[in-house]
């Protein structure tokens, strides 16, 4: 997905009687030439969890916010949230299992 400037955007919701395991967020700045600073956020529908906050991204390079290695789990209309500090700038991939917990 490609972040807007709205640090509150859904990039990914738990489905119902759902579990998803995230196993890794990466940002990627596609601008050639500017920076770019990230927000993602766990919600968990009452509260945004920072997961990475206002954290600068390189132009031309990427950050990995989470890895495999410290994996996070959403329940049924948890969320995982974000934006950029500039439109276009920064796209997100998020790898994520999805668990049945029904």
């Amino acid at each position: 997905a490609s972040l807007g400037t709205t640090v509150t955007t859904s990039l990914l919701t738990c489905a119902s009687e759902k579990l998803y395991k995230i196993n890794s967020i990466i940002v990627s700045n596609i601008d050639g030439t500017n920076d770019a600073d990230v927000t993602i956020y766990f919600y968990d529908g009452s509260n945004d969890w920072p997961l990475a906050r206002l954290i600068t991204v390189p132009a031309k390079s990427t950050l990995i916010v989470l890895g495999k290695d410290a994996p996070i789990y959403l329940e049924e209309s948890d969320q995982i949230r974000g934006g950029a500090s500039d439109t276009g700038d920064l796209d997100v991939v998020i790898s994520y299992e999805v668990l049945d917990d029904a």
